[in-house]
């Protein structure tokens, strides 16, 4: 809080007649007043300087004042768009054509000479891609019932399974249902009115519902599989968080990323209580990639930490307080992560000791100048020594972790398999922010967790090269898809 001090200038008058004492008293009570201000003033002037480039703010949060790109990316001179020996995605013509549809000429374009009798020469060929007319196709199933000519027992055929009632709707639609739901983030309202125009017919709001949520217990236990592979064998799990609104009160949707799978769970908390119920970092063999979150470092693993973030932080010194030590720290991880890249290029496992040594000493080089360019204040004699752990400015901070933290910052410097940022979890939760977006939040905790089940599914599946559509007809035909990995080793 502020300190309360209103000085009048009788309040001047009066100290002058005491005394030198009253006016010093007098005095440092403003300098403290004033003090404080300062550091007010500076948390509210740093709270305005960040935005997406040098802190963790979402770009959403920029609002019209967006700042001007800077990329940490060296130039490389080329021109943009596709490069020699790109391979294009343009349309290809086939050589068996669905339709083929002639036009005759009938005229001499010149002369207006009948040609209609003269002989073709060749055609010119265009061919057109596009959808034939789609409509519901109505299956009428029939089982047969026979009467035995022995015993007189009634017999009847057994249905497909899975159809359980007089009209329903099959895998093919109810598959296409989930997927504008739950992955292309359709409002039911939308979604019904969509169907509508695609195919005829319009849904009830509660038939979509029933198939994401006949869907999400499809998959449940291959998601499941996917969980204890994460805890047992990957040496490598990228985590996050962000928050969303559940029943109108604020939870969190948790993520668990490799680059081949993905674990969703939503719980009420963010901290250390949500991760021992999600059950995953307890257990955990690997190593946890995260930004830095105090919780994560409660469990006994092998961490590494996101420099995505700590570029912004180090770009936010640099543009606010003028630190020359956070430029060339930006300048010593980014040439890092460069000839980390180009040795695996090269097809080479790990750095050689001379390179590693050379790094290490220019990164406690930096991290000591840092420290002596932002010393903590010394206690004044006399004072009373304030309670907790005295407050760090953000050079403060981040070099406390740059110290501390060195192997976890470092990480992907002595192992390949450990990526240089965090950025994979964050774009698995980005799809929560859309989905805030359009619909505000989840009305109930099973909508949310019919949400997670499904997401964590649909973008494994993305991740493994397939088809959503066609694996999500293959969950309601009762073969849920399972990444091979899961069945090797």
């Amino acid at each position: 809080m502020t300190p309360s001090l209103k000085i009048t200038e009788e309040d001047i008058r009066a100290a002058y007649k005491v005394g030198e004492d009253a006016i010093v008293d007098l005095f440092m009570q403003m300098k403290t007043m004033m003090e404080t201000m300062e550091a007010r003033i500076q948390v509210l002037e740093d709270r305005l300087a960040k935005n997406s480039s040098n802190s963790s703010k979402p770009p959403s949060s920029d609002g019209y004042q967006k700042p001007a790109p800077k990329s940490l990316r060296k130039r490389h001179g080329r021109k943009s768009g596709g490069q020699t020996g790109h391979q294009g995605n343009t349309l290809r013509a086939v050589e068996k054509p669905d339709v083929i549809e002639v036009h005759p000429i009938h005229v001499c374009k010149e002369c207006e000479r009948a040609l209609v009798e003269e002989e073709i020469r060749h055609y010119e060929k265009r061919q057109v891609f596009d959808l034939p007319p789609v409509k519901i196709m109505v299956t009428e199933h029939r089982a047969e019932v026979k009467i035995c000519p022995n015993c007189g027992m009634r017999n009847k055929a057994d249905f497909p399974a899975g159809m359980t009632q007089p009209v329903q709707y099959g895998s093919k639609i109810k598959s296409q249902m989930v997927y504008f739901n739950q992955y292309q983030l359709l409002p039911l309202e939308r979604l019904v009115e969509t169907m509508q125009d695609l195919y005829g017919i319009a849904p009830s709001e509660a038939t979509v519902i029933a198939a994401c949520q006949e869907a999400a217990q499809k998959v449940k236990p291959g998601l499941e599989d996917i969980k204890e592979h994460l805890i047992r064998k990957e040496p490598v799990v990228q985590f996050d968080e962000t928050g969303v609104r559940v029943d109108g009160k604020l939870h969190w949707l948790h993520s668990v990323s490799t680059e081949e799978l993905t674990y969703y769970v939503i719980h009420a908390k963010r901290g250390q209580k949500a991760m021992d119920e999600i059950n995953v970092l307890p257990n955990m063999r690997g190593r946890a990639i995260h930004d830095g979150w105090s919780s994560y470092f409660k469990y006994d693993v092998q961490h590494g930490l996101c420099n995505a973030h700590h570029l912004r932080r180090l770009i936010f010194l640099e543009e606010r307080y003028q630190q020359t030590w956070a430029t060339e720290m930006v300048n010593l991880l980014v040439e890092i992560k460069e000839t980390v890249e180009k040795a695996k290029e090269n097809q080479q496992t790990c750095l050689t000791k001379m390179r590693l040594s050379d790094f290490e000493n220019r990164y406690d080089l930096l991290v000591e100048t840092g420290l002596k360019s932002n010393p903590f204040p010394k206690p004044v004699k006399g004072e009373p020594k304030k309670r907790g752990r005295p407050k760090q400015t953000p050079a403060q901070n981040l070099l406390n972790t740059f110290k501390s933290h060195k192997a976890f910052v470092l990480a992907f410097m002595y192992d390949f398999r450990v990526p240089f940022d965090n950025n994979l979890a964050e774009r698995d939760l980005r799809m929560m922010k859309v989905k805030q977006k359009i619909s505000g939040c989840f009305r109930t905790h099973k909508g949310a967790d019919t949400f997670c089940l499904i997401r964590g599914f649909i973008s494994t599946t993305r991740k493994n090269g397939k088809c959503v559509l066609e694996t999500l007809r293959q969950v309601f035909d009762g073969k849920s898809y399972l990444p091979e990995l899961l069945f090797s080793g």
